[in-house]
């Protein structure tokens, strides 16, 4: 090796974070996104590791032209799901964080360098997020949540966190009307913008087989609570998350939702309030289609449409509801 490549070598630093992507029939959205992460993040060596879960809209080939030699770019023939892709992807990854960023996102004033500057003066938290914006540039509340109750279930049952949705006590899961702003710690950091070493996530064991999309990170979540964690969120670190751009479906959309909710009650709620859980979970779609349709009868024409919605989602209640085995 001549000692001019030795030195090229020895000059390009070790990745401090691998980002991680995993595309899904978001073309346009994600080649966006990687050209954000490269324009904004100018001050911590990074990877790029983009997995694309087959999709159908021509992702593939565009990733591999315009992406194929500055990152790990792979391109599967099948769907793996979010979680399981993203397993894969941490397998390859190098750096000491891992940092999970969705396709339908765009990184702003250098978010991720923000970030690691986050991470770094709370490392205790040891998982931290953002605050996500809509591409209008208000707030997108999604970047993190508090963990599902037995209130929370009965709030959503009933109607209560639709009706009073700034409100602390009605909507606990949204955190009421908290604008996002400044340092907050919380239960669930969303897997939109998700920061975590690797050795800690390793230990944990990524992300749970069980779940294909949804919820995946809150249990990662709650499990790492277990083991110490106190997951953080700054408002410092800003992102664009459009949000659902790989669901077209709302009714698909809402049987993966509420399937992954029922898996996660399965797995973290006590025993004894399990059953109970669940059956709040059962409610929330009934209700849903039932309030719809009475609104519906009354003249209102938007809620025609979602009580279709509802009622589909009901009706394939045996998917949802099926976790035992899980």
């Amino acid at each position: 090796m001549s000692s001019n490549l030795q030195h090229e070598i020895a000059a390009v630093p070790s990745p401090k974070v691998s980002i991680i992507v995993i595309s899904y029939n978001t073309r346009e959205m994600t080649l966006k996104c990687l050209e954000t992460v490269y324009a904004e993040t100018r001050e911590t060596p990074f990877e790029l590791i983009v997995i694309d879960n087959n999709s159908s809209d021509g992702s593939a080939e565009a990733l591999q032209r315009e992406y194929g030699e500055r990152a790990i770019v792979h391109c599967l023939d099948e769907n793996l799901g979010f979680a399981a892709a993203n397993n894969v992807a941490a397998q390859e990854a190098t750096g000491e964080f891992l940092l999970l960023l969705n396709p339908d996102t765009e990184v702003l004033d250098g978010a991720i360098d923000r970030l690691m500057a986050f991470a770094a003066t709370y490392p205790e938290a040891g998982i931290w997020g953002g605050r996500t914006l809509f591409g209008d540039m208000t707030l997108n509340p999604t970047s993190c949540w508090s963990r599902m109750s037995l209130w929370s279930l009965t709030s959503q049952a009933l109607g209560l966190s639709s009706i009073f949705r700034k409100s602390s006590l009605f909507n606990p899961e949204a955190m009421g009307g908290w604008n996002r702003e400044g340092i907050r710690e919380v239960d669930v950091v969303t897997g939109c913008f998700f920061l975590i070493r690797r050795d800690f996530w390793n230990r944990l064991g990524g992300f749970d087989k069980a779940f294909f999309m949804y919820a995946e990170e809150a249990d990662l979540c709650a499990r790492a609570a277990k083991a110490g964690a106190r997951p953080m969120v700054t408002s410092e670190a800003t992102i664009i998350h459009h949000g659902g751009a790989s669901e077209t479906v709302q009714s698909d959309k809402l049987v993966r939702l509420i399937k992954a909710k029922m898996t996660l009650i399965h797995k973290h709620f006590p025993r004894a309030s399990r059953g109970l859980a669940m059956w709040l979970m059962k409610l929330w779609p009934l209700s849903r289609y039932l309030a719809h349709r009475v609104l519906a009868a009354l003249g209102r024409a938007a809620s025609k449409e979602s009580a279709a919605v509802w009622k589909s989602v009901w009706d394939r209640r045996a998917i949802w509801t099926d976790v035992k085995d899980l």
